[in-house]
């Protein structure tokens, strides 16, 4: 599937001189950890004995009976270390670094999650840790920024820009160029320059290899569908890297926003609203003007609010292999609502948009039908959010109140 980091057109490495020799470095600490049989059980042993894994897969029996069609399963990602799939990737990168031989990391962050696997990865580690998050994100993701300070990250707010999470990625490649002899960058999606897409996917891959066993061995077959929710990617080709070569839909659901025709969303693959360019280092689709520049992006979830997407997933898009449909803001908060409420489950917001499209689907499918939805992360997260979209009278008085408490 990849030639040199391209995935047909899309991928590759378009770095500036002074990163090459870095790139290089990175390139072969990872294609010798591919080969050697020694480090994937390395990596299966920490991820089992540090961070919760397996993750179980969940019936969602109550979901199944509202709907009527298909069996609903839920891969449980939220009840990974951190509360998301993002520690799949960092502790991977985390092993990476120690055999390479550095002494610190740096990472961009958006919704947190990944900022906070990050510090927790340093902490174990005994890196120093510098995070880079957009400042509209702090403002929206701020029990996050709390963990990732008491952890002993710095948390750098990035004021440039449209202050969100690809204004993050610029000032976290800054600083990598920097200091490139003793850091890492901790790249927490499926995005940039290879080798990070295939790398990312591969620590990401486990969801998948997971899933599969376990819903064999729950009914006995593979699921009809398989549906999760994209930003860069992470997730969804962690969950669906296993099941390419079988006939299982999947279907990826991108931040519908406020809706196309409001210019207000990060939809790159299942509109035409995107266009293919280069940016950060790899080719991929980006929502960008006639001329080339980026444009603003919005999501209710701060995960999802990026202007790129993983070159593996354009590929897939091109090839028909993967299916893309969009969520929209109210959807998700209604999706949300319904999934707390049958099944006491919380998703971050972020994942809930898989959940709108699987909840849309499954009434179509038949009973003998099995659909799975990656539940990638939890939303406790997102308190602060999906409280205002509420607009719980109780949250707001208590707020009021801590308020008053902080000026007194």
């Amino acid at each position: 599937m990849i030639n040199r980091g391209y995935y047909d057109q899309f991928g590759g490495a378009y770095l500036p001189e002074i990163l090459i020799a870095t790139f290089d470095e990175l390139v072969k600490a990872f294609e010798e950890a591919k080969w050697d049989p020694s480090f994937w059980p390395e990596y299966s042993d920490i991820m089992s004995s540090y961070s919760c894994r397996p993750t179980p897969l969940t019936f969602a029996r109550n979901l199944t009976e509202h709907f009527g069609g298909a069996r609903i399963y839920i891969k449980r990602e939220d009840l990974n270390h951190t509360g998301a799939h993002k520690a799949n990737n960092v502790m991977g990168q985390g092993l990476l670094v120690k055999r390479m031989g550095k002494t610190r990391v740096i990472a961009e962050t958006g919704a947190g999650q990944h900022g906070v696997a990050t510090a927790t990865m340093a902490a174990k580690f005994g890196f120093d840790c510098t995070i880079y998050m957009g400042e509209v994100d702090v403002k929206r993701q701020r029990p996050n920024v709390f963990w990732m300070e008491r952890l002993g990250a710095e948390v750098i707010h990035v004021r440039e820009g449209t202050r969100i999470l690809k204004d993050a990625i610029n000032a976290a490649f800054r600083d990598w160029v920097t200091n490139m002899d003793t850091t890492h960058y901790v790249l927490g999606t499926a995005c940039g320059p290879h080798p990070f897409p295939e790398m990312v996917s591969y620590f990401q891959s486990i969801i998948g290899k997971e899933a599969r066993i376990q819903i064999l061995e729950c009914e006995g077959r593979l699921p009809s569908s398989i549906y999760a929710c994209v930003g860069g990617g992470s997730n969804a080709l962690g969950i669906f890297r296993d099941f390419l070569d079988d006939p299982v839909e999947l279907i990826g659901v991108e931040a519908g926003g406020h809706g196309l025709d409001s210019g207000r969303h990060a939809v790159r693959l299942s509109s035409q609203d995107a266009g293919i360019g280069v940016a950060q280092g790899y080719k991929t689709y980006f929502l960008q003007n006639n001329d080339g520049q980026m444009k603003e992006t919005h999501s209710i979830a701060a995960g999802l609010d990026y202007v790129g997407v993983s070159p593996i997933l354009a590929q897939l898009k091109e090839n028909g292999r993967v299916r893309f449909e969009l969520a929209t803001d109210q959807e998700v908060i209604d999706a949300l609502s319904l999934t707390i409420k049958k099944e006491g489950l919380i998703p971050a917001l972020e994942s809930a948009h898989a959940f709108v499209q699987a909840f849309k689907e499954a009434p179509r499918h038949c009973q003998d039908d099995i659909i799975l939805i990656n539940q990638s992360g939890r939303g406790d997260k997102d308190i602060f959010t999906i409280a205002d979209a509420f607009a719980d009278p109780t949250w707001q008085s208590f707020i009021k109140d801590k308020a008053e408490e902080y000026d007194a």
